[in-house]
C-alpha cells in the first residue's frame, strides 16, 4: 500500500491567520459601536427636538389666548397662590417667569338664556367628565360666559345647578353658550430632582406641574404693536418665546462645553385678545 503524503496548516500559518481574524473582527466591532454611539445621539436629539416642540405648542396655544373671556372684568383675580393684577404677569411667579389670565376649559353651558341685567345662571353641570368640580366660590370662582364677559361666583345651588355672580349679566346669552374657568397660568423652569424643567402652574391648588424635563432655559420678549420692546403689560401684543433644551445624557466625546447637546426654538406668539373690547 503506497502512502500519499498530505500537506496540512503549519502553527505559523494558523497564527497568521488568527492575527487577521482578529483585526479584521476588531474593525467590524469598532465600526458597530460606532455607528451604534452615532444611532443613540441621533436619537437622543429626536427626543429633544420633539420634546422642547411639544412644549413650546402648547405655550404658543395657551399664550396666544391671554385675556379671553374679557377677564378684566374681574382683575384682579386671587388664588391660594397669590394674586394676579393684570392679564400679563412679567417676572411672575419669579424672575424670567410669565403668568397669563385667560378663560379655558369651556365644559359647561347654559341650560336656560341668560338675559342682560341678570345675576344668575343654569349650567348644564357643576363637574367634568372625571367628577372633579368646575365651580366654587373659592379657586374656581371665576368665571365667563361665552368669552364675552367675566364674572366672580358668590354662591352655588348645587340642586338646580344655578350660580349667583357678583353682578349683573352685560350681554344675552343663549342656551348652550359655553361657561369657562378663568384662570392664571404660569410657566417657568426650575429644578425638579436636579433635572431642569418646564413647569406649568394653573394656580388651582394642585401646584406647578412638569411639562417637560431638560428644559435649561426660558425667555420671553415682550413687544408692542410695531414691534418695539415694552415692559408694559397693557402694549404687549407680541411675545417671543425662546426654550433651550438638552438631551438627557452627556457625551464624553463633545469636544466643546460640558458634554450636553442643545437646541433653541424661538417662536413669534401674537395675542389675540389684547387690547379687544367687545
Amino acid at each position: 500500500m503506497i502512502f500519499k503524503k498530505e500537506k496540512g496548516l503549519t502553527l505559523i500559518e494558523l497564527l497568521v491567520a488568527l492575527v487577521i481574524s482578529g483585526l479584521l473582527i476588531a474593525g467590524l466591532y469598532r465600526t458597530f459601536i460606532s455607528q451604534q454611539k452615532t444611532f443613540t445621539v441621533q436619537e437622543q436629539v429626536v427626543d429633544m427636538q420633539q420634546n422642547v416642540r411639544v412644549a413650546v405648542n402648547r405655550m404658543m396655544t395657551e399664550i396666544r389666548m391671554a385675556g379671553f373671556g374679557n377677564v378684566s372684568m374681574v382683575l384682579p383675580v386671587t388664588f391660594t397662590t397669590g394674586s394676579f393684577n393684570q392679564v400679563l404677569n412679567l417676572n411672575t411667579p419669579t424672575a424670567g417667569s410669565l403668568t397669563i389670565v385667560s378663560s379655558v376649559g369651556g365644559t359647561s353651558t347654559l341650560t336656560v338664556e341668560g338675559g342682560g341685567g341678570q345675576n344668575q345662571i343654569v349650567v348644564s353641570t357643576l363637574t367634568d367628565d372625571q367628577g372633579q368640580t368646575l365651580f366654587d366660590t373659592g379657586n374656581r370662582r371665576y368665571i365667563s360666559i361665552g368669552g364675552l364677559e367675566s364674572h366672580r361666583i358668590t354662591s352655588i345651588d348645587g340642586g338646580t345647578k344655578t350660580i349667583t355672580l357678583d353682578g349683573p349679566l352685560t350681554f344675552h346669552h343663549l342656551i348652550g353658550t359655553p361657561v369657562y374657568n378663568v384662570r392664571a397660568l404660569s410657566y417657568q423652569v426650575a429644578s425638579v430632582n436636579g433635572i431642569p424643567t418646564l413647569l406649568r402652574n394653573e394656580n388651582m391648588g394642585d401646584g406647578a406641574q412638569p411639562q417637560a424635563d431638560s428644559i435649561e432655559n426660558l425667555q420671553f420678549t415682550y413687544l408692542d404693536g410695531d414691534g418695539n420692546p415694552t415692559g408694559t403689560p397693557a402694549d404687549i401684543r407680541i411675545i417671543t418665546v425662546s426654550l433651550t433644551g438638552r438631551v438627557e445624557r452627556q457625551d464624553p466625546d463633545l469636544e466643546n462645553g460640558d458634554g450636553y447637546r442643545r437646541r433653541q426654538i424661538v417662536s413669534n406668539i401674537h395675542l389675540r385678545n389684547m387690547g379687544i373690547v367687545p
